[in-house]
């Protein structure tokens, strides 16, 4: 035994030595059977300590065994005779472990000496009895099953038989056609793989019987199994390799055929089992194809994998054909709501948030009519689709909630456009007319009543038609008391201020859009922009009194009247002064219609008494050019007209224009109304101008 085993169990052969003890004492009478330990390769440690430990081991063996009645006590000194002995390392010391093993030799040369190994002559046999003794011990051999050996045709038979199926299993492993088939395998599936396989197993199959035909059959079939075993567990990768490329193509193919379907139109349910059931028909047929006969393999479990995989797929199919149609709803309604939404909040009005629920659930309905009927394919289960259901409304729903968020960002926007509509518009939306008549406060009170109601359209979300009163508050607070409101709390809200909160009455938090703090901060900001409008308008108004009263008032009339009788009475007395003051008022009407005397002085006294002094000689001579050319037959527009524009473009060169904002955004306004939409009560110098030449043209023809 070797150095490193001794202590260890089997490696030293314990349960070996168990079974020799047992054996002896049954079968033999005590007798001094020589044991002989030979230690291999001894390493470093003394001899000394290695033989107490082994004779202690086996002493412990003989302890263990089993022993007859008539040998329970004897000790193993009785049988045996332990001895021990040690052989260096042949590698390490060649010469010594040589000098040791020539003396271990002379013991065996001189063991039937006395004190040899085999020197206890108590069970020594004379050589007459030798026979029988031999004959008597092969008895025992035979009767004791623990000591019966095979015949000697079974031995022999399962040696050669071992042999060949060995030599038969090598030629297998190193056959070019199963190497040229495997390795076709590991590259794809290959068309005829059982047939193929079976042939190359029966050709050895067939050699290993052919020579092993006159053996012993018991032995023959075991070792025939055993090449069996062999054979198929060398070739059962291959197959598993087999099956794995089937179970990818058959894969595939599910894949390619649920997508062509699925594009043109066909159910999703119905898609997916018939080409499951397709594809599985495939791979069946082709695991038909690839069975070995010599086996029975069972593909169910590649055959289950499969279908797990089908499911998978067909799962994550689903589910991505069911978020790109939900993305698809949502998309329409982002679209069918996002405009519609904004353009509600830009007119603004009571029934706004009313035609907000309106229109929310008609495109719901009509997202949740299409859904349904898409995904009808789909046969969800009522839980599945109900949620799916509840997840489109509620995407509505956060649609409009977004929207009215944008927008309320920009409520100061929608309110000045509000206002700038309603103060600027009749209610025929036709452009207002600044003539004096108008009351600017109660249009400028409309106005700003259309303004809260665009602010407390815009203050909470109404999707739930639950009653409010933010537009009453606001309207109380804001229009009727903004005054007052504003000038005692800035800073901060007084008591009983309902718009100094942050909350309002009957609106959950999440509603709310704009608190009513911040309402009053929009109202300040949005008052102290349109206060321009408002000044403008009443600009335009006295204005526009200004250049329409010229005539001087009722008491300077008859002030007139009273102190001018007697000069009245003289004209009446001497037609002739009658008719120089007619000719002379025609003359005066023409050189005031010609020159456009209000147009001028409109742009200031001084503008316009330079204006007017600077033209007035050129106009007298127009109109004596005109009259002489009247009085001659020979009447020249032309010319005169000319003349007239050379004379009007060097005054206009000449004379300095005074411009403000103020005015020239008063005129502007106040022109640009009066000609769009009165016509004759205001018109600029220019058309005047034109209007006066042809009234000359008429009255001196």
């Amino acid at each position: 035994m070797w150095c490193h085993d001794i202590g260890r169990e089997q490696a030293s052969n314990k349960p070996l030595l168990k079974i020799v003890f047992q054996v002896m004492m049954r079968l033999f009478s005590p007798r001094k059977t020589t044991l002989l330990f030979v230690i291999r390769d001894k390493t470093k440690t003394p001899f000394e300590y290695l033989e107490p430990i082994l004779r202690e081991d086996i002493q412990k063996i003989w302890d263990t065994v089993s022993k007859p009645p008539a040998h329970m006590d004897t000790p193993l000194s009785e049988f045996f005779n332990v001895e021990v002995t040690a052989l260096s390392s042949f590698e390490e010391r060649e010469e010594q472990f040589k000098e040791q093993v020539a003396q271990l030799r002379q013991r065996f040369f001189n063991s039937i000496y006395p004190g040899g190994i085999a020197g206890d002559r108590r069970a020594v046999v004379p050589a007459s009895g030798f026979s029988f003794s031999t004959r008597q011990i092969w008895k025992v051999i035979k009767e004791n099953k623990d000591l019966d050996l095979p015949a000697h045709k079974v031995m022999v038979a399962t040696v050669r038989c071992e042999e060949i199926a060995n030599e038969k299993f090598s030629l297998l492993a190193s056959d070019e056609d199963w190497l040229a088939l495997e390795q076709a395998v590991h590259a794809g599936p290959v068309q005829g793989f059982g047939r193929k396989l079976s042939s190359i197993l029966d050709a050895y199959l067939s050699e290993y019987d052919m020579e092993a035909v006159y053996f012993e059959e018991g032995v023959r079939n075991a070792k025939r199994l055993l090449l069996k075993s062999k054979t198929l567990q060398l070739v059962h990768p291959a197959y598993i390799t087999l099956l794995g490329h089937l179970r990818s193509s058959a894969l595939t193919n599910f894949k390619i055929q649920l997508e062509q379907k699925l594009s043109r139109g066909e159910g999703f349910v119905a898609s997916v089992n018939s080409c499951m059931q397709s594809s599985m028909l495939e791979f069946d047929k082709h695991c038909s194809d690839a069975v070995i006969k010599h086996a029975d393999w069972d593909a169910s479990k590649i055959r289950e994998k499969l279908q797990r995989d089908m499911q998978a797929h067909a799962s994550s199919v689903r589910a991505e054909k069911l978020s790109q149609l939900i993305a698809k709803f949502e998309k329409q309604l982002s679209a069918r709501l996002g405009e519609p939404v904004e353009s509600l909040f830009d007119t603004g009005g009571k029934d706004t948030w009313a035609s907000i629920r309106r229109l929310l659930r008609r495109e719901t309905d009509a997202a949740v009519s299409g859904f349904s009927t898409a995904a009808a394919g789909f046969e969800l289960d009522q839980e599945g689709f109900g949620k799916m259901v509840q997840n489109l409304r509620d995407y509505a729903r956060s649609v409009v909630v977004k929207e009215a968020r944008e927008q309320s960002g920009k409520a100061v926007i929608h309110m000045k456009d509000k206002f700038i509509m309603v103060f600027n518009h009749d209610n025929d939306s036709l452009p207002r007319v600044w003539t004096g008549k108008e009351d600017i406060k109660a249009i400028t009170h409309e106005a700003r009543s259309a303004a809260v109601s665009i602010l407390s359209v815009l203050a909470a979300v109404r999707l739930d038609e639950k009653p409010d009163k933010i537009e009453n508050v606001l309207s109380s607070m804001l229009i009727d008391g903004s005054v007052a409101i504003s000038s005692r709390s800035r800073g901060a809200g007084i008591i009983g201020d309902p718009l100094a909160s942050s909350t309002w009455e009957g609106v959950p938090p999440e509603n709310t859009l704009i608190s009513p703090v911040q309402c009053k901060s929009i109202w300040r900001t949005f008052t102290a922009e349109t206060e321009y409008v408002v000044t403008q308008a009443i600009s335009a108004r006295e204005a526009y009194k200004r250049s329409n009263n010229w005539l001087p008032p009722a008491w300077a009339i008859m002030a007139m009247v009273v102190l001018g009788f007697n000069e009245f009475m003289f004209l009446l007395r001497n037609p002739l002064y009658m008719l120089a003051l007619f000719v002379i008022y025609l003359f005066g009407r023409a050189i005031w219609e010609q020159m456009d005397i209000p147009g001028e002085f409109r742009n200031g006294t001084l503008a316009g008494l330079i204006s007017v002094a600077s033209r007035f000689f050129p106009t007298v001579m127009i109109l004596l050019r005109q009259l002489a050319a009247k009085a001659q037959g020979h009447p020249d527009h032309e010319p005169a007209t000319h003349t007239q524009t050379l004379a009007s473009q060097s005054f206009r060169s000449q004379t300095p224009t005074r411009t403000t904002t103020s005015s020239s955004t008063m005129d502007s306004s106040v022109s640009s109304n009066d000609s769009s939409e009165t016509g004759g009560e205001y018109s600029s110098p220019q058309l005047t101008r034109r209007r006066v030449t042809n009234v000359e043209h008429e009255e001196f023809s």
